[in-house]
């Protein structure tokens, strides 16, 4: 990367004094002064490419991005070519145009977003061999790419304990958007949370087969609504918005109604709010929180420091901080017991005295 190819450049002017003019003009081109260039030159830089999500998707990418910003201003970096950037992808056709961008802009470390970038992060990764890759949720068997994944199952597992405690039918939702296995662990750890604190309950669980159907998601909440479920959980992106429409509008035609949903990844209690006779109330009970961002600056730091953790598979759970549950709702009924009962629970997890499930049980 940079640092490796100034060094180089050095060792020429110093041992061929005639390399002198051509390597002053290299540096030229750079835009910066001799005492700029060594600046730079010194100065870590990180980047990343979203997925079609985009940066302010208020879930994946965006929380992603919040952990590149958040090393950015521990490390005085600033935004753009010498600091910490991003480049957005319109389809799935820009991913390896954009990989390939931030690389030739001469990043560090450069970040895929999303299980999407798996084939674009193991194109590039094989021709830029020289440079760092990092993706988040897939795993590239590759020396330069180190692999980010999530226990999912134990932020799910969580969120079923609040679910299962604050369910009034014993009857709960589960919707995920493709069924595989970053998504399973959430319905795995999420069914088993349920259980542990309501054995009697009964758990409806689809597939919407996207993460962009945010319609469909709509179309599968209202059957589990109307099958007896009172509180839903999504696992599913951009679908889950029609989760969150669903359950606002039901609580619309009637406020006194228990219908709950379930956020993931972020804290989603924006996508709750509904306006009942000018008083404002929340369908949200929590969100199953994945800390991309506190990911994102943790394996940016490694290998700010010279530890980059190439061709390794680093997973994020609880004990680091890597998965949790956003806040119980004010108005949740049981939210003191949710509360108490969760702390409890989590405490067994990071001891290691609970192993939650990967797959369905």
């Amino acid at each position: 990367m940079k640092k490796r190819k100034y060094g180089i450049a050095m060792s020429l002017v110093l041992a061929a004094g005639t390399l002198l003019g051509a390597c002053g003009t290299n540096e030229d081109n750079t835009g910066g002064t001799a005492g700029d260039e060594g600046t730079t030159e010194d100065q870590f830089t990180v980047a990343m490419v979203t997925d079609v999500g985009g940066v302010d998707d208020k879930s994946f990418n965006q929380s992603a991005w919040e952990g590149l910003q958040a090393f950015g201003a521990d490390n005085g970096l600033e935004k753009g070519k010498s600091g910490f950037d991003y480049l957005q992808s319109q389809s799935d056709a820009d991913y390896a145009t954009n990989l390939n961008t931030l690389v030739r802009q001469d990043f560090d470390l450069v970040y895929g977003i999303g299980f999407l970038m798996e084939s674009a992060i193991t194109e590039i990764a094989e021709q830029q061999t020289d440079a760092h890759f990092a993706i988040v949720d897939a795993v590239v068997d590759k020396p330069n790419v180190a692999s980010i994944t999530f226990k999912e199952q134990e932020a799910g597992y969580l969120a079923g304990i609040a679910a299962g405690l604050q369910t009034e039918s014993d009857n709960i939702g589960f919707i995920g958007g493709m069924d595989i296995e970053v998504i399973t662990r959430f319905e795995a750890g999420f069914v088993a949370g349920v259980k542990a604190v309501n054995p009697d309950a009964t758990i409806q669980s689809e597939y919407a087969g996207a993460f962009d159907k945010a319609e469909l998601g709509q179309t599968i909440a209202s059957k589990m609504y109307a099958a007896g479920a009172d509180v839903i959980f999504h696992a599913a992106g951009g679908t889950g918005n029609g989760l969150f429409k669903e359950a606002r509008d039901l609580k619309a035609k009637d406020p006194n109604r228990q219908i709950w949903a379930i956020g993931v990844d972020s804290d989603q209690t924006a996508e709750g709010i509904v306006d009942i006779n000018g008083e404002e109330q929340n369908v949200i009970l929590t969100s199953a929180l994945k800390r991309v961002d506190n990911a994102v600056n943790d394996l940016s730091t490694k290998a700010k420091n010279g530890e980059f953790p190439g061709g390794e598979v680093i997973t994020y759970g609880l004990v680091d901080d890597g998965v949790g549950l956003a806040p119980i709702n004010e108005a949740a009924s049981k939210k003191d017991e949710i509360t108490t009962t969760v702390e409890e629970y989590k405490q067994k997890i990071v001891d290691g005295e609970l192993e939650v499930p990967t797959t369905v049980q």
